[in-house]
């Protein structure tokens, strides 16, 4: 398929040039600096501000020793696989003098400008980047709680132990068994990401145990690339995968875990695997480090990805509110690097500079076909808006070598992607 558009800014963003940023001898400075988060924006943030600011402390705190991606758990849950090829250890960051604390960041104290962390340790900053990701809102729907319901009706959009028990009760489940999905409204960590699993899940039934069925309750009437994946579950799963919108009775209000029933308005639905992702909000330690405001997100200057409630403090990825950028690993990744730079100059004294920002987003539709979306965003004014004519969807009735080209190209973003990040 020839080089279009699409290809030229999804590779660009994929190696960091979209952000448009000049390269800078910056003045060597001894800033300490504290990255709370080991995902894609973590990772990207404190990789970048090594190579910036080499004497400068960085620190990474992350409570997990390896991280499981969310990108590409779907392609795993859907042929039953293992984590093993999207788990990823710090060793390279450790390498490259960035100082890893495996441990939780409990508090922190924006006046004093600390972070205490699991074990008792207390570590002071002069800029603080949060990359916290999201975290699951409580009592958003009726029977849910967030202590036991995840073990019955796994949510798994949290990639790891949650992801191996959706694959041992997809595996355990006889033929014949009904899947239901819950889908949340808007916002969520990675819009298409649940249609991306309902098609893999579809596509193993299909396979695998022909009589089972797919069935996602939506709690809304559209959604990220909707075109492109109604029409790939018409073409391939007409029998085995159907779509409930929020004004078809989709909206999940009560669940009851004990039973598998999923309750809408008008409908108790037995499962025999249920997927229940909840609505969310900005990671915890967002909330405790005063920077989400009353929607549960936090608010950014766009700029610098500073935050506009307290100083010293930058927030990145999952837990912004960066609309109309998605929630994405491609957003935080790119987030991570146009932060740090925004950093480095401050630290010298410097405005941040404007950029450009991309996003493109692939999900797969069967094990062999994906689809893409791309957009393009503006930061000029402190905020984030799209570029007109600048991104697009995957084209709808396409060649198969397009779908194709388009799964080798999502598999070398992911490659591209975790090597940036993770090493």
């Amino acid at each position: 398929m020839p080089l279009n558009r699409r290809d030229m800014l999804a590779g660009l963003g994929a190696i960091g040039l979209a952000s448009g940023l000049p390269l800078y001898a910056f003045p060597q400075t001894n800033a300490r600096i504290v990255v709370i988060g080991g995902g894609f924006g973590g990772t990207s943030a404190a990789r970048t501000l090594k190579r910036l600011l080499p004497n400068a402390s960085i620190a990474l705190i992350e409570p997990k020793a390896t991280y499981v991606t969310c990108p590409f758990s779907n392609v795993e849950i859907g042929k039953l696989g293992s984590l093993t090829p999207i788990s990823f250890s710090y060793t390279a960051l450790e390498a490259e003098g960035i100082k890893v604390h495996q441990a939780e960041a409990t508090s922190v104290d924006p006046i004093r400008q600390t972070v205490q962390i699991t074990g008792g340790e207390t570590l002071a900053y002069d800029r603080l980047i949060l990359s916290p990701g999201i975290d699951f809102r409580a009592n958003a729907i009726d029977g849910y709680d967030l202590q036991d319901a995840p073990n019955r009706m796994p949510h798994a959009w949290k990639a790891g132990d949650q992801t191996r028990l959706l694959m041992r009760q997809l595996r355990e489940m006889e033929d014949g068994g009904l899947f239901v999905m819950s889908v949340p409204p808007a916002p969520y960590r990675c819009p298409p990401g649940p249609y991306e699993r309902a098609s893999l899940i579809a596509h193993y039934f299909k396979t695998q145990k022909p009589r089972s069925k797919v069935l996602i309750l939506d709690g809304k009437d559209q959604f990220s690339k909707m075109p492109l994946f109604q029409e790939a579950w018409k073409e391939h799963y007409p029998d085995h995968l159907e779509w409930r919108s929020a004004t078809d009775d989709g909206r999940v209000s009560k669940v009851d875990i004990q039973n598998l029933t999923l309750s809408t308005d008008f409908e108790d639905i037995q499962a025999d695997v249920a997927n229940v992702i909840p609505p969310q909000k900005a990671g915890t330690i967002a909330e405790r480090a005063s920077v989400t405001d009353s929607t549960g997100w936090c608010p950014i200057d766009a700029l610098s990805f500073a935050s506009t409630l307290q100083p010293n403090i930058h927030v990145i990825g999952d837990a912004t509110i960066a609309a109309p950028m998605p929630k994405s690993a491609f957003s935080a990744n790119l987030q991570g690097k146009i932060c740090a730079h925004a950093i480095a100059r401050i630290l010298a004294g410097k405005e941040p500079i404007a950029t450009t920002l991309a996003n493109t987003c692939y999900s797969f539709t069967t094990p062999d076909e994906a689809v893409s979306i791309v957009g393009v965003y503006s930061n000029s004014d402190s905020r984030l808006s799209s570029i007109p004519g600048a991104g697009g969807l995957s084209p709808l009735a396409a060649d198969k070598s397009i779908r194709y080209a388009e799964a080798r190209q999502a598999k070398i973003w992911y490659d591209a992607i975790t090597t940036e990040a993770f090493g």
